[in-house]
């Protein structure tokens, strides 16, 4: 597929897990990918890369404007980086609140006010955010995780209604859990990471982790000219977590 030929495509947390699948996917398919990340662990040749922090404005701001001005102007925008949290609504104090909600939501805000400018010079401007069924399923000891995701919910269905006269599409993957480093270090530190480990895949009727690549195809076929009337949809891929129960 070359649906992205001559686009080029912007995403959060693309160092790793979902974010470097997506930016993967995107290349594969023709886009000229730039990651924004706090870090680039293991470059990819031909991805562009920029280093910023999701909670400070004016890295984000730099970010975006070498990006749009060095690869000429910003396409599609995949909101991915986020941050995760456990608990219940008791187990973090006002820092966390405020820290996990910083990255998580507000963080899309930054990125997408900067990228907003060139996005509006697209004539196949895309935004993609990165939800999750945690946002929208009561899942144990996910309180304030659960809380950021469902903001990023609404937060889309927002967007995708003022952006629409720019010509500007806006959905959302709300992935179930996935395969990522994120998740691994979860499992790593539980009392019992084989029990914890089996319990995450039986909660998902296919009785598996999703994968990145998983979603990241979900989140490019949202992102693609060829999805040009599809906006302000939320798209689970979450193994039938949802809306199965079998």
């Amino acid at each position: 597929m070359s649906d992205f030929e001559g686009l080029v495509a912007v995403v959060t947390g693309g160092a790793s897990g979902i974010g470097a699948a997506t930016a993967r996917e995107l290349a594969g398919r023709g886009a000229r990918v730039a990651i924004i990340d706090r870090a680039h662990p293991e470059p990819v040749e031909g991805i562009f890369r920029a280093t910023a922090d999701l909670t400070a404005d004016a890295e984000i701001r730099d970010a975006v404007d070498r990006i749009g001005t060095e690869l000429g102007g910003i396409d599609i925008l995949v909101n991915n980086a986020g941050i995760g949290a456990v608990g219940d609504v008791g187990a973090n104090e006002d820092d966390e609140w405020h820290r996990v909600y910083d990255v998580n939501v507000v963080g899309i805000a930054r990125v997408t006010r900067h990228a907003l400018p060139w996005l509006r010079e697209s004539p196949s401007a895309a935004i993609v955010n990165t939800a999750s069924v945690a946002g929208t399923n009561g899942l144990p000891q996910r309180a304030l995780y659960s809380a950021t995701k469902g903001a990023v919910v609404a937060l889309t269905y927002a967007m995708a209604a003022d952006l629409l006269a720019d010509g500007i599409r806006v959905n959302a993957v709300a992935p179930g859990t996935a395969d990522t480093p994120w998740v691994r270090r979860l499992l790593a530190a539980s009392d019992d990471p084989d029990a914890t480990a089996a319990n995450l895949r039986n909660r998902q009727p296919m009785g598996r982790l999703v994968t990145a690549d998983e979603v990241a195809f979900a989140i490019a076929n949202l992102a693609s000219p060829r999805a040009a009337s599809t906006t302000g949809i939320v798209l689970t891929v979450d193994g039938g977590l949802t809306t199965l129960r079998v």
